[in-house]
């Protein structure tokens, strides 16, 4: 009998599909409560559903993360440019994210000694008040995208950065700054603000139109 009805659920909008526009599809998308079945057995389109990571609140790779991270759970988005498709966010769900600074000195410039003395006084005169941490981004980082926003690297997950820096960051608290070595020279860490929780995970359904 669920069968049966099912069937004669799903054939009544299969009947007045074919004269629905897109805007009435993803109006069908937002509300039913089976936007799988009603994209398979109506639709009859092709769909995949995925998991999407956002990696950082402020910068994105692409629409999929942006979506994930600023879209809302039930909402339909889409058609895309060049991508004929419509994407569904079926749920979320959160993660922990960091925020640091970092000034690096580049060693492929300077040595090591003179890197670890300049990073010293660098630390000193921040922490005397006779400079700010994103002055000092502007003058001495090799890393020249976020020397431009005072060294900020905004919010992102464990495991985005270099893992040297991974691992020192988690040992601090906000305030504290360090120094640590990568394979990419000497930082000068500033942890910005204590771990919070927000949108890490989205679920999404795609549809090809």
């Amino acid at each position: 009998m669920k069968k049966i009805l099912v069937f004669l659920f799903f054939t009544g909008i299969l009947f007045s599909a074919k004269s629905q526009t897109l805007a009435e599809i993803k109006k069908i998308l937002d509300t039913t409560q089976n936007p799988i079945g009603f994209v398979k057995y109506v639709l009859k389109k092709k769909y995949f559903i995925d998991t999407v990571t956002v990696v950082s609140t402020v910068q994105f790779m692409g629409k999929a993360d942006s979506l994930a991270y600023h879209g809302k759970v039930g909402k339909t988005y889409g058609p895309f440019k060049k991508e004929n498709i419509l994407v569904k966010i079926l749920m979320k769900a959160p993660n922990t994210f960091y925020h640091i600074k970092h000034i690096l000195i580049d060693t492929a410039i300077f040595d090591k000694g003179f890197a670890e003395s300049l990073a010293d006084s660098i630390i000193w005169k921040i922490k005397n008040g006779t400079t700010t941490f994103g002055a000092q981004a502007s003058v001495y980082s090799a890393d020249y995208e976020s020397a431009r926003k005072g060294g900020d690297l905004g919010w992102f997950i464990k495991g985005v950065m270099l893992p040297q820096l991974d691992k020192e960051m988690l040992k601090h608290k906000k305030g504290d700054l360090f120094k640590v070595w990568s394979t990419s020279g000497l930082h000068i860490v500033s942890i910005a603000d204590n771990p919070k929780e927000d949108t890490g995970y989205a679920l999404l359904l795609r549809v090809i139109l």
